[in-house]
């Protein structure tokens, strides 16, 4: 059974991890003063912690040996250990709650980066990408920030103070044997669970892997549901769906069982290691070097190490699980967009609204031209209509139009303006598009509509709606103009959603306007008011219209027929009527087409 992982799920090989923890505390420099703090709220923490043990050894050693003055002694160190086990968890809570800002903050501000880093990039990128592999992946990649200064600041640098401070007492205080044990185990603690997590970390790389591919697959069943029923493939979704979770079953068994692994080998050194040190610790106690006390001092100082050095092996693994998943995130970011603004770029300052398409090639691979050596203009206020079988590249114009792909020869130009070298928001600004297949937002009609210009009025939406001819129908819902269209829009007729992307449209209001056969969903009533009414929006724009039915475009000023990329005829509806071309060959035919729907809908009725 064959697979394939992206080069993006299995990036072990690939990470600069130093790289990122470096961007990522860029992130959270902005609240240094909480930063310090907090290690200054770590440090005391675990000042008060590791001076606990020696409040103990006091309290057993003047027990063993004092017994005229233990009611007073004992109770002042009792009272010291109380004030430095509070002192302890005041200061751990402290640190919590000041770095609390800080994380939360740099996982918000990372989220929102990315999130407009993806707005940036191209429409290229877009058509290629699984939407719910990436939202996976990026789910995990700011969760992965969060986990990273987690374990940062509450795990692993608490620990290395811990282990300084109780190198420190061991070496100034006992013999050097205590201190090479410590040393020794650690070392052995840290190159095992080095090595191990090494080897098993590509199980984990494979679930990630197969966990963002059955999300996508899933994803793509439901935003498909229709397709899928239309075909009854409902078992061959489950079955590619189950198919890819076997997948992520073999490797989350595999990463489970490895990571037994990996705790039985940490627990036995950590085992072998403070059973070595209680044993010198007794040979001390036996031979008069040490007293009760240094024993239980001792002991208590492993504890406090070995505990959370026994994390400390759970710490790293998932550190490097995050590390693993905040590079998704950040290779991500590194995309650069295929389109890019100039250095020099300007705002595009449209005037009068002249078009003109100079010498235009384009391909989306180099070996299947779409656009050749393309020509025209459409002059300020003119409507240019575009047409030709599919395939031709008519709605390539459009793309190229608001630039999201850059051209590989030739020049687009708005009143004298390369669109090249101006800035794309701008040139974006001053164009309005019905699209052929008209998307909507999950939210309400009137969010939809108001979409495009935010600052309008409620009532300036309404107008847009009254013109677009879809007002009476939004006012016929229940809920009406907070109707919520559903995902894609999918809860509304296609003719409904054009309806709403025209009232889109005319409130944005640009001086620029194309259609991109934007009457093709609607029937032959509807379409003949909105084309009134497009009419009247398009006084004073200038249009491009790139059509389907001719029937929509026949008091254009220009017409242009498309055929494989290329320009065959230019003129007016009746110029090209009377050349018997293929725009009339184009022309007879959907008459033919509309005669036998006639006839049929008559036989019907």
């Amino acid at each position: 059974m064959s697979h394939y992982i992206r080069y993006e799920d299995n990036p072990h090989s690939h990470r600069h991890d130093r790289q990122n923890l470096g961007r990522m505390f860029t992130y959270i420099w902005e609240y240094k003063g909480r930063v310090l703090f907090a290690l200054l709220c770590l440090i005391a923490s675990k000042l008060a912690l590791v001076g606990v043990p020696f409040i103990l050894k006091q309290i057993v050693d003047h027990l063993d040996v004092s017994g005229d003055v233990v009611m007073a002694l004992p109770l002042a160190l009792l009272l010291a250990y109380g004030a430095l086990r509070l002192a302890g968890s005041l200061f751990n809570e402290l640190r919590d709650a000041v770095f609390a800002r800080v994380r939360y903050r740099a996982m918000r501000r990372i989220s929102t980066r990315v999130f407009q880093h993806l707005h940036n990039l191209s429409l290229r990128f877009h058509l290629d990408r699984h939407t719910g592999n990436i939202s996976r992946d990026l789910e995990r990649g700011a969760t992965s920030v969060s986990s990273i200064l987690n374990y940062m600041v509450f795990n692993i640098l608490p620990t290395i103070a811990e282990f300084i401070l109780v190198a420190a007492i061991l070496f100034s205080q006992y013999e050097l044997r205590f201190a090479i044990a410590i040393f020794s185990t650690v070392i052995i603690y840290f190159v095992f669970t080095f090595m191990i997590t090494e080897w098993r970390m590509h199980f984990r790389h494979e679930m990630n892997a197969y966990d963002s591919k059955a999300n996508g697959r899933a994803v793509d069943a439901l935003l498909n549901y229709e397709t899928v029923k239309y075909f009854n493939n409902e078992k061959l979704e489950l079955q590619r769906y189950d198919e890819t979770l076997y997948h992520w079953e073999q490797s989350a068994v595999k990463s489970q069982t490895s990571m037994s692994l990996l705790n039985f080998g940490q627990g036995s050194i950590i085992a072998i290691g403070v059973t070595m040190i209680m044993v010198f610790a007794g040979q001390g106690v036996v031979s008069g070097q040490m007293s009760i006390g240094d024993l239980v001092l001792v002991n208590a100082l492993m504890l406090q190490l070995f505990i959370p050095l026994g994390f400390l092996g759970i710490v790293y693994r998932q550190l490097k699980y995050a590390l693993a998943d905040m590079d998704l995130m950040f290779k991500l970011l590194e995309r650069q967009g295929e389109v890019q603004d100039q250095a020099d770029a300007k705002p595009l300052h449209v005037k009068d609204g002249e078009i003109e398409f100079k010498n235009v090639s384009f391909a989306y691979q180099p070996e299947r031209p779409i656009l050749q050596e393309l020509s025209f203009s459409i002059k300020p206020g003119q409507k240019l209509a575009v047409v030709g079988p599919s395939g031709a590249g008519k709605s390539t114009l459009a793309r190229l139009l608001f630039r999201f792909y850059d051209l590989n020869d030739g020049e687009v130009i708005i009143d004298g303006q390369n669109i090249a070298t101006v800035t794309q928001q701008s040139l974006r600004e001053s164009i309005g598009i019905v699209p052929q297949d008209t998307v909507l937002f999950n939210d309400t009609i009137y969010y939809n509509i108001h979409y495009a210009r935010p600052a309008a009025t409620r009532d300036e939406v309404i107008k847009a709606a009254e013109l677009a001819h879809i007002h009476e129908f939004i006012q016929s819902l229940p809920d009406g103009y907070d109707t919520v269209v559903g995902e894609r829009g999918l809860k509304l007729s296609g003719g409904e959603k054009q309806r709403v992307a025209i009232a889109r449209v005319i409130m944005k209001n640009p001086k620029i306007l194309v259609f991109d056969e934007a009457t093709s969903s609607l029937d032959s009533h509807a379409e003949k008011a909105i084309l009134k009414a497009l009419k009247e929006v398009a006084e004073n724009h200038t249009t491009l219209v790139i059509a389907h039915r001719l029937s929509t475009i026949i008091d254009a000023d220009q017409i242009l027929v498309l055929e494989a990329g290329k320009i065959v005829e230019q003129g007016t509806h009746r110029e090209l009527l009377t050349s018997d071309g293929l725009y009339t060959h184009l022309w007879q035919l959907q008459q033919e087409e509309q005669i036998e729907q006639k006839q049929t809908t008559g036989k019907n009725i």
